[in-house]
């Protein structure tokens, strides 16, 4: 047995790889599953299976069918019993579709009566492939991992390349920090692409035929919050817009062709009024 020091629990609906929630999940023969985003870029590389370091071929891998309940958690599609860390969950090789393994063994492997449950497509009893069985889990410990003991990555061009954008790192921060590192940026200038993010929006031109008997309230904003750049002007005149402003300038009514399927209607529109 594995000393419980030594023991990192990876989650059935984890990635054995990137160690993150799957979205496509596929697995090896033996059950292993990756995400697909992750395991394909590997095995173009190595072209092993990460967690053996045996060689691995992508013709190899299965789609995984995982269906989920109106709560958006994964269950078994027949007896609707949602998969936990402890569920005994197999997949059908031919089809890819999971189950909880209970329903495969009373309807199918206790009958003999091989055909998928939701398919009804034909397998043998060498298709029923275990992704978990809790009273094994060896496979699903971290630290047995071969990328994880030798620290083997592959690095994704495309989220190096994002990396370069301090932007980047502040989608995984919570509220307060990713405010606070904003606004270090605001008085500092920062980097060019967030100090271009924080300019103030250009202001409309304001005339006698769009000036608002209003102003912006831009000095009470820019006083009662921190967000805001600092306004001076006692009253800055808002700029009406200008589908408002037309309005008051239409002195004839509207025509209106509308082409539907049964013929074109012709309408009259009393833009007047």
């Amino acid at each position: 047995d594995l000393p419980r020091t030594n023991f990192r629990r990876l989650s059935f609906d984890h990635c054995s790889l990137s160690l993150q929630p799957f979205e496509y999940p596929v697995c090896t023969p033996d059950g292993t599953v990756f995400d697909i985003l992750s395991i394909v870029p590997w095995i173009k590389k190595y072209g092993t299976n990460p967690i053996t370091g045996e060689k691995l071929d992508a013709k190899s891998l299965i789609k995984l069918n995982f269906a989920k309940n109106s709560e958006g958690k994964y269950h078994c599609p027949v007896l609707f019993t949602v998969f936990t860390n402890n569920s005994h969950i197999v997949a059908i090789k031919t089809t890819g579709n999971v189950f909880a393994y209970e329903v495969v063994e009373q309807l199918n492997i206790k009958p003999k009566s091989y055909k998928d449950l939701l398919t009804d497509e034909p397998f043998t009893r060498q298709d029923i492939i275990t992704l978990q069985d809790p009273t094994n889990l060896d496979k699903f410990n971290v630290s047995n991992f071969f990328h994880v003991k030798n620290n083997i990555k592959v690095i994704d061009p495309d989220e190096e390349k994002a990396k370069l954008d301090p932007s980047y790192y502040l989608k995984n921060t919570n509220t307060e920090t990713r405010e606070t590192l904003l606004e270090l940026y605001k008085e500092f200038k920062g980097d060019d692409i967030l100090a271009a993010t924080m300019k103030a929006p250009e202001k409309k031109k304001v005339d006698k035929l769009n000036a608002a008997h209003y102003s912006t309230g831009a000095v009470s904003a820019s006083f009662t919050s921190t967000a805001m750049l600092i306004t001076v002007f006692c009253f800055d005149v808002a700029a009406i817009e200008e589908d408002v402003v037309r309005y008051q300038y239409v002195k004839k009514k509207g025509y209106v062709r509308l082409h539907t399927n049964k013929g074109d209607l012709n309408l009259e529109l009393h833009c007047d009024m």
